[in-house]
């Protein structure tokens, strides 16, 4: 039988498919749910048809249920990201109207015509750490809010209040020296004093969650940790969500991914770049926390941010510049690992060269480009920068 596309809009509880050839000619369709006999019509519906392939709009979002079930069971997938399948059913006919069955088209389409779509992958070490550094980025901003909650309250109860950052013992310390009388006063060291229990039982969850993603990150053997400023926190989201690191043709192309390349914004006779808001912004922020901490220690960094600030460039100029540079670091370092390891292309154990990734490869233009210079990693250095 001829070959066949079966483009699939995912749903929580339904699934629309629409089959088409190699002519875009629809041969079978179907809306199914997403319960155990639901989906066992769907895969009963494609594999009426011998030589086909399963295209599932969004992988890692409200896909991922369909996708990872497809795969376990033997079949070829791949990832449609929302993008593409939005624009091919903005030039299809019908007016360019949003239905379940146009949406399956569109997907369909877009897998037919459009060359290095990702294939899925069984769930593998890189989603256990993405889901882990998720967790711990969760904790964080719990903590704050609570800290941040306390913080009020003892300004209402001690003159002049606590200091920035808070320990659980050092507020109960404080909180212990209070003593109101009126009832607003009591009210208030009271609730203070579950803020307090609060931030005990959060700093535990920290703690185990910090031990947890450390072990998991020295199991896949990556030596990021080696790189200043990057700890398990880290090397776990930037293995979670890069994945299969040799999907980038070139360190131009990561780092256009990761948003650190600068975007062309001239006009005439200006020839100018600005500051990119695209891209994956966990990665970006990772690569930002990095950069901060080798400016707060005698690092290469340090001394390349200092040399760019007396070159001219404005402090957030300079600190692009950074974050560009420790990117191509970053990426070198990942793709030496992948070949010390011969695990897999990820740099991790269970990577395959389709690792699941939660964004797709941007294209690089000439403005996107990288600086000049080789960066050569070394052992607790970002950075070699030849001047």
């Amino acid at each position: 039988m001829a070959h066949v596309i079966i483009g699939v809009d995912p749903h929580k509880r339904s699934a629309t498919i629409e089959i088409i050839n190699e002519r875009e000619q629809t041969v079978g369709q179907g809306r199914f749910s997403t319960d155990r006999m639901g989906y066992q019509g769907m895969l009963a519906a494609g594999r009426k048809h011998t030589d086909r392939e399963w295209a599932v709009e969004g992988c890692n979002g409200i896909g991922r249920h369909v996708a990872q079930r497809l795969v376990a069971d033997g079949e070829t997938v791949v990832d449609v990201p929302a993008k593409l399948s939005a624009r091919a059913r903005v030039f299809a006919t019908g007016q360019g109207r949003k239905t379940d069955p146009v949406d399956a088209r569109s997907v369909a389409v877009v897998a037919l015509r459009t060359p290095g779509l990702r294939q899925v992958q069984v769930d593998d070490t890189t989603v256990a750490l993405r889901l882990l550094v998720d967790r711990r980025d969760q904790l964080g901003r719990t903590r704050t809010e609570v800290v941040s909650r306390l913080h009020h309250l003892l300004l209402e109860l001690v003159p002049g209040g606590a200091k920035t950052f808070l320990s659980a013992q050092q507020a109960r310390a404080l909180l212990n020296t209070v003593r109101p009388c009126d009832v607003v006063g009591k009210t208030r060291r009271w609730l203070a004093s579950e803020l307090i229990h609060e931030l005990t039982v959060i700093d535990k969850k920290i703690k185990i969650a910090n031990a947890e993603l450390t072990e998991l990150v020295a199991s896949t053997g990556s030596r990021l940790q080696e790189l200043h400023g990057i700890g398990p926190s880290g090397a776990a989201r930037l293995l979670g969500d890069i994945g299969d690191v040799t999907r980038f043709a070139t360190r131009a192309h990561f780092t256009s991914w990761n948003g650190t390349a600068p975007l062309d914004a001239s006009s005439g006779d200006q020839n100018r770049h600005r500051l990119s808001r695209a891209g994956n912004r966990r990665i970006n922020r990772a690569l930002h926390i990095m950069a901060v901490v080798q400016l707060r220690h005698d690092t290469e960094g340090r001394r390349y941010f200092r040399r760019k600030l007396a070159a001219g460039k404005t402090p957030m100029e300079a600190m692009r510049a950074l974050k560009r540079r420790l990117s191509d670091v970053v990426y070198k370092r990942m793709l030496a690992d992948a070949k010390r390891l011969g695990t897999g292309p990820g740099g991790h154990v269970g990577a395959t060269l389709q690792s699941s990734a939660p964004d797709p490869i941007p294209m690089v233009d000439t403005s996107e480009k990288s600086l000049p210079g080789p960066a050569e990693p070394q052992p607790r250095t970002a950075l070699m920068i030849t001047t």
